[in-house]
């Protein structure tokens, strides 16, 4: 893992010592809340529905089990005993005390870590595949590239007030499991005709209010060519991009109102003007930046006991089926744990299970961590014959569950529960959603399917890609939900469609029950998964089962 510089110890610590001393002047009055609120923005303090919530980067989705464990201290001394994990591979608390922000942010530099542009219109915290440096079909790994990318954003004298938020994206893999397609920039790595490793550079993506998919702009950019030509893109979105209405502000619009090749031109004229000014020392700060991220030297030990756990115990079998994937060193196992026991809410961990969860890390999986964009934890080096040891231990704290994919494994923003701008609720759904299906025993015959809810039009739930998405909105006063079908966050990402008029809330799981049991009934067999049967059979069908009544009318 990356460990901070004196410079960056410097920095982490003096923006700490400024926040306390603005804090300080917000409670004596010295500051009012509009002259407070684009500070503590700068620092990841938001103001939510019922409390201020601080948002706190994790880099790449990467955390050591000493920086977990700090996590749950500030969760157990300043908060209420939990923290929420995000799609952007950050942690959330939701009820510290203004006058102990500081307190937390000072334990956070403790560990080497921040809160800094984990909000505002600035390049925000840059993620990355949660597999990466362990994944199978991985190409290389993405997080020194991605720790690059974050030393450059971070207070980058041009881009602290952009036009509106921008977020970068990674993956190492050709299975994109980062949603790079849904970003304002995604890279994905991939070899060029001489075997070199470079970049394609997609821009323009994004959800929200105008979900779009990215567009690539450069099918492959050198290692060495990267930043300015990242730079070169965030230059010119800077000074396209709309500034009259935050709603056409973020780049997507950029790309569309003025076309990509007019956008691509002026990135390639910026390119070419400001290239000569890097003049290589990223790039020998990248190769220290590469040796800090070697692979933990693994072990060669048989793995006998886990193929006999998995012949004796089902539940450790039904665990390993569903939460394990494949790594690139013969005889380990990338394992997800599940955030989302049903009838939970997705994405919270307790400072219980984040201390265990450290404990495991460093016991069996090299002290690494990584949090998903699909807000679970993964270890992503354990042994397989550590594997039933480490899964008795998750029971412990009830951590192993087994549905990473399947219909519980459900993205859910924290909607009206917590946010301010929330319009409907998303946690009861995802977890009425969960615990329905549990108890109709329906969930591995379903297999694996992608839901996603967002309380409102922003998007935070990633609806607008689910293979079933499911969004919130008032209408009158009145929780009213629609959902979307055929959405996909892969490589071949798509955004969903719209399917007819929204339901109310106590009408949500009869609809996705309909919904399901429809597909189980026209799927061509048991592996064709509810993505390919839709894309097999189109919206009809499904739309059907959605509104049984007005299908029943036109066939009359």
């Amino acid at each position: 893992m990356y460990k901070y510089s004196d410079f960056d110890e410097a920095f982490v610590r003096t923006r700490a010592a400024q926040f306390r001393g603005q804090v300080e002047r917000r409670i004596s009055g010295a500051l009012t809340e509009d002259e407070f609120r684009p500070l503590r923005l700068m620092n990841g303090l938001y103001l939510q529905l019922h409390a201020y919530m601080l948002r706190v980067a994790i880099p790449y989705g990467t955390l050591s089990s000493a920086q977990m464990r700090q996590l749950a201290l500030i969760a157990d001394r300043w908060d209420k005993g939990y923290g929420h994990f995000t799609t952007r591979q950050n942690i959330q608390y939701n009820w510290p005390k203004l006058p102990d922000v500081p307190d937390m942010i000072d334990a956070l530099a403790d560990v080497q870590m921040h809160a800094i542009q984990t909000s505002g219109n600035t390049i925000r915290n840059v993620t990355a595949d949660h597999f990466a440096g362990a994944a199978a079909d991985e190409i290389e790994d993405p997080r020194p590239i991605a720790e690059l990318i974050r030393q450059w954003s971070t207070d980058h004298p041009e881009f602290q007030f952009l036009p509106r938020k921008f977020k970068i994206g990674v993956t190492g893999s050709p299975n994109d499991r980062a949603v790079v397609k849904a970003h304002d920039i995604g890279l994905r790595t991939v070899r060029g005709g001489s075997g070199q490793v470079g970049y394609e550079v997609i821009v323009g993506g994004g959800l929200g209010r105008t979900p779009m998919i990215g567009q690539v702009i450069r099918p492959f950019v050198r290692k060495e060519d990267l930043l300015p030509y990242l730079e070169a893109i965030v230059s010119v979105y800077n000074l396209w991009g709309r500034r009259d209405n935050k709603y056409k502000a973020r780049i997507k619009i950029t790309v569309f109102e003025n076309g990509m090749e007019a956008f691509r031109d002026a990135v390639e004229e910026r390119y070419r003007a400001i290239r000569p000014e890097f003049t290589g020392i990223d790039q020998v700060l990248l190769k220290e930046i590469e040796a800090a991220f070697a692979p933990p030297a693994f072990r060669n030990t048989p793995e006998d006991s886990f193929e006999a756990a998995r012949a004796s115990d089902p539940v450790f079998r039904a665990w390993t089926d569903t939460n394990l994937a494949a790594h690139r060193a013969p005889g380990y196992a990338i394992v997800t744990v599940s955030l989302k026991a049903h009838g939970a809410t997705p994405g919270d961990a307790t400072s219980a299970q984040m201390r265990l969860l450290a404990d495991l890390a460093e016991t069996y999986g090299h002290g690494e961590l990584r949090i998903s964009h699909e807000q679970n934890v993964v270890l992503p080096h354990v042994h397989k014959s550590d594997l039933a040891v480490l899964h008795a231990a998750l029971k412990t704290e009830g951590l192993a569950t087994a549905n990473i994919g399947l219909v519980s494994d459900i993205i859910a923003c924290p909607g009206m529960d917590y946010c301010a701008l929330a319009t409907a609720r998303s946690i009861p759904v995802a977890q009425e959603i969960a615990s329905h299906f549990k108890a109709l025993g329906l969930e591995e015959e379903i297999g694996q399917l992608k839901i996603k809810i967002s309380g409102c039009i922003n998007a935070c739930g990633h609806h607008h890609v689910g293979h079933i998405g499911i969004l919130g909105l008032d209408r009158a006063g009145v929780e009213n939900y629609q959902i979307t079908l055929g959405g996909d966050a892969t490589e071949k990402a798509e955004i969903g469609d719209k399917v007819g008029p929204g339901f109310a809330y106590d009408q949500v799981v009869p609809a996705i029950e309909r919904l399901l049991r429809a597909y189980l009934d026209i799927r061509a067999d048991r592996s064709e998964s509810f993505i390919d049967t839709f894309r097999r059979l189109g919206p009809e069908p499904f739309k059907a089962a959605l509104y049984p009544a007005e299908a029943e009318r036109d066939a009359a």
